[in-house]
């Protein structure tokens, strides 16, 4: 497995559930979310996203409240999912853009894209809401009528795909952290894995969602009970035993 492709059609694969939020009654399985990054693909091919181009993607709730912060996942994994469709697309997802954005895209929670400026271009996607702006496009309401089939083109292990406030990484470099990821927590299909760190680090992204979608384990943000695997910035804002810090994969 060399590109995050490959990742996601394997996981399309799956049977099982791969996120978990105590808002909603209904899991998502692995089936739906990779067949939605898929959706997500070709949506964003719609507004000009290609190789080598960027995506800035805001993770957050679909409504966030006043105590809401970018990063942190709570009801819905809209922004993991967006980010790992910009990556079938040839682009790099930027998971922490600054208020200022020049990229080809950029999808946020819609009560958030007030906090933005974005550059002549750049094309506004908002999941929850709905927005109120007619410029914006609906993620989720475009996201269901879209080709449930992978994106065209051939991504390489070395094209760039996901950046933060550290660097830029490839696709052969996140999925190799992952894999060290899986190896070191011996995570499998039985592992649950709270996702309690901001996704705004490669080292969240790797250990929090694709490490945990190679071995077919279950991710639950947004509870409270331990599970057995914790992602998180310290071992003290988690009552897992075993934690994984960002900083500590990539």
């Amino acid at each position: 497995m060399q590109t995050l492709s490959e990742l996601v059609a394997a996981g399309r694969e799956r049977e099982g559930v791969l996120f978990t939020t105590p808002e909603r009654s209904a899991p998502y399985s692995y089936r739906d979310f990779c067949t939605n990054v898929w959706k997500g693909g070709n949506l964003m091919r719609h507004y000009g996203v290609r190789e080598g181009m960027a995506v800035a993607v805001v993770v957050g709730p679909k409504n966030p409240t006043d105590g809401d912060e970018p990063g942190y996942l709570r009801d819905c994994p809209d922004g993991l999912l967006a980010l790992l469709s910009a990556t079938l697309d040839g682009a790099v997802a930027d998971i922490a853009p600054g208020t200022e954005v020049d990229a080809t895209a950029l999808v946020a929670p819609a009560a958030w894209l007030d906090r933005y400026e974005l550059a002549p271009g750049t094309k506004a996607l908002a999941y929850g809401g709905p927005s109120e702006d007619p410029t914006v496009a609906g993620f989720e309401r475009e996201l269901w009528s879209e080709n449930p089939l992978q994106p065209p083109g051939e991504r390489a292990p070395d094209d760039p795909a996901l950046r933060d406030d550290n660097g830029t990484y490839s696709h052969e470099e996140v999925l190799a952290a992952s894999e060290r990821v899986v190896e070191e927590y011996d995570v499998d299909a039985e592992t649950t894995v709270a996702f309690r760190a901001p996704v705004t680090s490669a080292g969240a992204v790797v250990a929090g969602l694709l490490a945990p979608l190679r071995a077919g384990a279950t991710v639950r943000f947004g509870e409270d009970a331990a599970s057995d695997l914790a992602v998180a910035t310290s071992e003290s804002e988690s009552p897992e035993k075993a934690v994984v810090r960002p900083s500590d994969v990539v």
